[in-house]
């Protein structure tokens, strides 16, 4: 049987069983299909290699399976570049150069024995870049969401400060002041928060801590503070709106020396505004360090006798330098009652400010260079010196008190009923004897005396009417009266009654007590007129000498002809006599001679008068003034005295044994 044969014959026996099964169409076709492809490769196998190698019939799998990869790709470069473009090319913008500022330390201030009275503490500021902070209004408000309720504040609160920058503005490239002070468990949350948002920066700063010693340093240190924006734009690039600012005291008027310099740094930040890495740095110089001129243990001792007086007399306002006659160096400075100075470098809040401010006391108020008060008899020395010098009397001139002197149908008393009897320029210092200046001041009968504007004159010449420099801001000039003033001001002539009155201090006169103290010294040293000054010597950021305040003398009024040795010499012996036997006779137990004047200014007809004393220690070579002002404090004999005596005790007994 040849092969043809056999085929036929198995064909016809297959296709038999396809047809008794039903399966003939199929099966049929199905066998013919898959005889005739083995048959062809059986046939030519060269043929049935190249079949395989391109099988049409699989590659369109490959092509599904490219086109599928091919969309997804054009897909995912649209989605980049169109719908998610402005999102990273902010994002690539983020990523770029700028300058940031490396905060130079404030310095400190020390005093006299170089005792720290201030220091730096630690504290968390949080702050925003506006510029930095998302574009979209929602993630923004998200954002402050956020910030809120980790600050357990106001949500609304925290919109209105980020969004009170326009972001396209030139301010927003400047760091915007959320808040500081931040506890450090808030902190925490906060630099968590920081660390992955866009805009938002916690930063370690500084404040002050005030007060190490006693409350009444708060006037003469003042404060630091937030800097305000009427400040940022007086003083421009130098301050950033998240930095602090003397406000008061020393703190303001030497803000130049303590601030320092700022340093640089140039860093590469990312698309969060976070720094990646420094590119180059430009170191900055620390603040100045301050030597104030007061001796704090001083300070210290002097307030606790002020306040120990004021208590036992129900009162609550006074104020009390002590100063070196011989170079004008402020030793204490008070001013009750005082206030807290870390209130404001902590951040005040809006009721503890209220109530400062409607203390009917005023603690916020510097008594000693701001407050002006009528002098009272304080002011007799220098009323006596312009007699003296002005040829109105000379040391011998003697006036009969016999209790004071009727002008028409108007009396001017003597303190002392029935007078003082006869009387000259030493006595009438001592026993501060009113008809006396009364004579000296406005004449009497066909007596002549200086007048108003001789007064004045002399007023000025010992700084009366003018501050005298100080180095704290706020001084008050005071007021010396004149014809043109009263005229002007209350449309009136100039009558003898108000000569009267300027001659022993009453009237219209308002002095400092810083004035009082200042030409008392005068008296003391000799003529000499000194710029009082608080600060002492002026510290590097190490605590090495880079200058000291001159101690040479503004004026000297003896050298310059104004008032004589001799006129001076006078009034200083009057001053002593107030002390041997006069209105202050209880200092004359003291280990050191002393000279002063003691004063009751009237300044109210239904409230007592204010209580002055003003001297020097000791007499012959004078170290030490001390002026103190008790307000209502009814005589300087009763109170102002009694602190002085106390005080003075205590120095030349106790602490002056210690220091030397």
């Amino acid at each position: 049987m040849n092969f043809l044969n056999f085929k036929n014959q198995s064909r016809k026996k297959s296709d038999a069983f396809a047809v008794q099964t039903g399966r003939f169409e199929r099966l049929n076709t199905d066998y013919r299909e898959k005889w005739s492809d083995d048959f062809l490769m059986g046939k030519d196998e060269s043929k049935g290699t190249l079949k395989r190698n391109f099988d049409f019939g699989r590659l369109k799998f490959l092509n599904v399976f490219l086109a599928l990869a091919l969309t997804l790709l054009i897909g995912r470069t649209a989605w980049l570049q169109v719908v998610k473009g402005d999102y990273y090319y902010g994002m690539a913008e983020g990523n770029r150069v700028r300058i940031s500022r490396i905060e130079a330390k404030r310095g400190v201030i020390y005093d006299r024995n170089y005792n720290p009275l201030v220091r730096n503490v630690a504290n968390f500021m949080l702050y925003v870049i506006p510029s930095d902070l998302p574009a979209d209004e929602k993630e923004r408000d998200n954002l402050a969401g956020r910030v809120a309720e980790i600050m357990a504040v106001k949500k609304e609160d925290v919109i209105l400060i980020i969004n009170s920058v326009d972001r396209k503005s030139f301010e927003a490239y400047q760091p915007l002041y959320i808040a500081d002070n931040i506890p450090y468990e808030t902190a925490i949350r906060l630099d968590l928060l920081s660390s992955g948002e866009k805009g938002v920066v916690l930063s370690s700063k500084t404040r002050r801590e005030y007060n190490l010693y006693c409350n009444s340093m708060s006037h003469v240190l003042g404060y630091t503070g937030k800097i305000s924006p009427d400040e940022l734009k007086k003083y421009g690039e130098e301050y950033l709106p998240i930095d602090y600012i003397g406000k008061n005291g020393v703190e303001y008027f030497w803000e130049s020396e303590l601030r320092g310099r700022d340093g640089k740094k140039q860093i590469e930040v990312d698309a969060l505004g976070k720094e990646k890495k420094i590119l180059g740095e430009e170191k900055g110089v620390d603040g100045n360090n301050l030597v104030l001129a007061v001796d704090m243990v001083m300070q210290k001792k002097l307030e606790e006798i002020i306040a120990s007086r004021l208590k036992e007399a129900g009162l609550k306002k006074a104020s009390a330098i002590t100063m070196d006659p011989r170079n004008g160096e402020i030793l204490t400075m008070i001013s009750l009652p005082a206030y807290d100075d870390n209130l404001f470098a902590r951040g005040i809040t809006g009721e503890e400010y209220s109530n400062l401010l409607n203390d009917e006391n005023k603690p916020l108020f510097n008594r000693s260079i701001s407050g002006e008060f009528p002098s009272g008899s304080v002011i007799k020395p220098v009323i006596a010196a312009a007699a003296l010098e002005e040829g109105v009397i000379n040391e011998d001139t003697v006036f009969n008190s016999s209790g004071g002197l009727r002008i028409g149908e108007w009396f001017f008393p003597d303190w002392k009923g029935g007078g003082h009897g006869v009387t000259n320029v030493r006595k009438a210092i001592a026993e501060s004897v009113n008809t006396f200046f009364y004579y000296i001041g406005g004449g009497y009968e066909d007596f002549i005396g200086l007048g108003v504007d001789r007064i004045a004159k002399y007023g000025k010449i010992f700084g009366l009417d003018a501050q005298t420099g100080i180095d704290l801001a706020g001084e008050a000039d005071g007021f010396m009266p004149s014809k043109e003033w009263k005229e002007e001001t209350k449309g009136e002539r100039w009558y003898i009654g108000d000569t009267y009155h300027l001659s022993i201090g009453q009237g219209d006169l308002i002095v400092t007590p810083l004035q009082v103290a200042a030409y008392t010294a005068a008296f003391a040293n000799g003529g000499k007129v000194y710029r009082p000054h608080v600060i002492r010597q002026v510290l590097t950021g190490a605590d090495k000498l880079k200058g000291e305040v001159a101690e040479e003398p503004v004026r000297d009024i003896v050298s310059a002809g104004l008032v004589s040795k001799k006129t001076i010499d006078i009034v200083r012996e009057g001053m002593r006599q107030t002390v041997t036997s006069g209105s202050a006779r209880s200092l004359g137990a003291l280990p050191v001679e002393v000279a002063g004047k003691t004063g009751t200014a009237q300044w109210s007809t239904k409230k007592d008068p204010h209580a002055w004393f003003t001297g020097f220690a000791p007499y012959e070579n004078p170290e030490l003034v001390i002026t103190i002002l008790i307000e209502e404090g009814k005589g300087g004999d009763l109170i102002a005295v009694p602190i002085a005596r106390e005080f003075l005790e205590w120095y030349y007994k106790e602490y002056k044994q210690v220091k030397s």
